[in-house]
């Protein structure tokens, strides 16, 4: 099964998160198809930026984010553009 998920990078207490595409049986840190955008928790306020358009055509393909990268789909609005009828 493909899956949505974040991928996380940055040293000890400062992490930051690149927004992947990837097998459910790949390592968290591991092995991606697609790196579809990043996360930034700890800037105030925190950045998010997301290839729409990359996002939007694995979501269509089948892919499934996980719980967090459901929350971060959200918020920037793609996950409703995906299951919009065009």
């Amino acid at each position: 099964m493909v899956k949505i998920r974040l991928m996380r990078l940055g040293g000890k207490h400062k992490p930051f998160y690149r927004l992947v595409v990837a097998d459910s049986r790949a390592p968290r840190s591991g092995r991606y198809i697609e790196a579809i955008g990043y996360y930034n928790p700890t800037t105030d306020p925190s950045t998010l930026k997301v290839d729409e358009a990359k996002a939007i055509a694995w979501l269509r393909k089948g892919a499934r984010p996980s719980d967090t990268a459901r929350v971060l789909l959200q918020r920037t609005g793609v996950l409703e553009r995906a299951t919009a009828k065009s």
